[in-house]
């Protein structure tokens, strides 16, 4: 006679007839399996929730995303800001010693007025 099936848990312990490199497969697709599991358990909590509240949750993250999108680009243009401010000081003081560090803005003009004064 054949012996009883074993359960699946059981297949898994550690057959002698199979691999390492099989067992560890056999363990990752029995780990992705419950992982799929679980996704669907949510995704059908997702599903059975009212629209509404989905929305409410969403525009309360948008709200939360735009705000740290404000501060992000308020934090990036105080960086640039500093880093004009302590390049024209450093012009005035070296007076021509920071020219090609590609300037921006005013600080362009002021190094044009200079070269013309020079020039003249």
């Amino acid at each position: 006679m054949d012996p009883p099936p074993r359960p699946q848990s059981a297949l898994l312990a550690s057959p002698p007839e199979l691999s390492p490199l099989e067992q560890e497969v056999l363990e990752e697709y029995e780990r992705l399996a419950e992982n799929m599991k679980n996704l669907a358990a949510i995704l059908d909590d997702l599903a059975g929730a009212p629209a509404s509240d989905i929305l409410d949750g969403l525009r309360a993250l948008e709200r939360q995303t735009s705000l740290v999108f404000t501060l992000l680009k308020a934090s990036v243009y105080s960086i640039v800001l500093q880093q004009e401010i302590d390049w024209g000081s450093g012009d005035q003081q070296g007076q021509g010693q920071g020219q090609g560090h590609g300037h921006h803005g005013q600080e362009e003009q002021q190094g044009g007025e200079e070269d013309e004064g020079e020039e003249g």
